[in-house]
């Protein structure tokens, strides 16, 4: 596996999708008025993105997976929003059920991620992208 970018990490670009779709249903209706919900979703999506990205540019197999597992904790932080949404009636079955396949695929894509380079790491220490 040869990623040069954290752009082409696809749990990164699964990430991104969902950070837009957590910006257009948190601009809907009572969701757009509940600052704490809307702003705690929000940033947790975002931090997934941003952990995986800055994970990456760290150089090591090592630190990536650190970052890579607040990633995954961040995506769990959506996930149980988004029942929070859900039950308070901001979203519907269908946003909530589409939102937390996504949620739950980026999870799925960075837990792969993770085993990929437990597995494949040669030295923990080693940089990536060194050289």
């Amino acid at each position: 596996m040869s990623i040069t970018r954290f752009e082409d990490i696809k749990a990164w670009q699964a990430c991104k999708d969902l950070v837009i779709d957590i910006y257009a249903v948190t601009s809907k209706g009572e969701f757009s008025r509940d600052y704490g919900l809307q702003r705690q979703i929000r940033d947790a999506a975002v931090s997934a993105m941003s952990n995986i990205a800055e994970g990456f540019e760290r150089g090591t197999d090592k630190e990536f997976i650190q970052f890579l597992i607040i990633a995954r904790g961040s995506l769990a932080e959506v996930r149980s929003q988004l029942y929070v949404a859900r039950d308070l009636r901001y979203v519907g079955d269908g946003e909530f059920n589409a939102l937390l396949g996504k949620a739950s695929e980026a999870g799925r894509l960075v837990n792969g991620f993770i085993t990929y380079l437990r597995k494949n790491s040669s030295s923990k220490k080693t940089s990536r992208l060194a050289g």
